[in-house]
């Protein structure tokens, strides 16, 4: 059963299937309420130079900011971003756009709620901080799996910690899906972020905060999975357009239940080492098996089906204090401990255990 009583929302509109993207102009436009109105777009500074560039519907009075993804997000530099959009006008932009995967809608979502809430971005971690409603936010995923274009969530590494702003300001006001925009995703990439989907669904559908809703959402999402990394005769196109439809019904469904011990563990690698997301949650779930049984065979299957290698021996260099920040880090988030084992979760867990966990990785 839910955690607590709260009534959701979602994303207001979706745009869904090939040449979405060309409508993205018509989109900004109706947002727009006078030839002074301005927009921001965020977006994957792999697509620098790139036809994608050449393609935004950009006017001289917009302002461009290239995401740089290696590592995961954090909260410094969505003040910076928040900083250099007052700086290029004073007056509120009509519209943020964040094109790219989950650490570009994330940055774009964050900032979108910056620009309208005094303080530091720091502050703002946790669930329902956020006062004030954000730019209107266009999010535009060009790799699917993290669930980030529907999710109330832009988690960010900050100072203190690993941890979300969390509330309904934060859910993208509009979504394009156009799976065009997923040609150029690596092969390993894909796997990855599509493993976070896999991964979300697992832990939500097997949790104690889940309800038929988010077993609905999860169950179809997981089928998708299975379609899109067991069947590698599919058309890439095809392929491509289940996962965006995965990535929705996935970031639906934790938005309705929770996620558990893998994105708890993964929490304190990347907030430590800073290993991204999606690499974090594989390198987890691959030494769950006795939390997750079903759950790690079938990810094993799609792993060996797509003849992808995991890393191995990230905390090998890591000095005790590391280790111990990686298991405070995980420990704190109590919320995804009582999904995974109810409200007696310490009786299930312990930090003893969770380094030794840690150890294998």
């Amino acid at each position: 059963m839910l955690y607590d009583f709260r009534s959701f929302i979602n994303p207001g509109y979706y745009a869904f299937g090939k040449g979405s993207f060309n409508h993205l102009n018509e989109l900004i436009d109706r947002k727009k309420s006078d030839a002074q109105s301005w927009s921001v777009f965020m977006i994957d500074d792999y697509f620098k130079g790139k036809e994608l560039e050449r393609r935004l519907p950009k006017s001289e009075s917009d302002l461009v900011i290239w995401i740089e993804t290696t590592n995961e997000p954090i909260t410094s530099l969505v003040n910076r971003y928040r900083d250099e959009i007052i700086e290029f006008n004073p007056t509120l932009p009509s519209v943020i756009v964040g094109i790219g995967g989950g650490t570009t809608m994330d940055y774009a979502k964050a900032t979108g709620l910056m620009v309208t809430n005094p303080g530091d971005s720091a502050d703002y971690q946790g669930l329902d901080l956020i006062k004030n409603e954000g730019v209107y936010t266009i999010c535009i995923p060009t790799v699917s799996g993290t669930g980030a274009e529907v999710s109330m969530t832009a988690v960010l590494s900050g100072p203190e910690r690993k941890l979300g702003i969390k509330c309904d300001y934060t859910i993208p006001n509009e979504v394009v899906f156009d799976p065009e925009l997923l040609s150029t995703v690596p092969a390993e990439q894909r796997f990855f972020t599509g493993m976070d989907c896999y991964i979300h669904n697992v832990e939500s559908t097997t949790g104690t905060w889940i309800n038929s809703l988010g077993s609905a959402f999860a169950e179809k999402s997981s089928e998708l999975c299975l379609e899109v990394f067991l069947n590698t005769n599919t058309p890439r196109i095809e392929s491509d357009e289940k996962m965006m439809v995965a990535s929705l019904l996935g970031g639906n469904s934790v938005t309705y239940a929770q996620v558990g011990v893998c994105h708890a563990l993964s929490y304190g690698l990347s907030h430590v080492l800073g290993v991204h997301h999606g690499v974090g949650n594989c390198v987890v779930f691959n030494q769950l098996e006795e939390y997750y049984p079903e759950g790690y065979k079938q990810f094993k299957l799609m792993q060996e089906k797509q003849q992808v290698e995991l890393p191995t021996g990230l905390v090998a260099g890591c000095t005790e204090e590391q280790l111990n920040q990686m298991v405070e880090t995980s420990w704190a988030l109590e919320h995804m401990w009582n999904n995974a084992f109810g409200a007696d979760w310490q009786n299930h867990i312990s930090k003893e255990k969770i380094k030794e966990l840690l150890l294998k990785m």
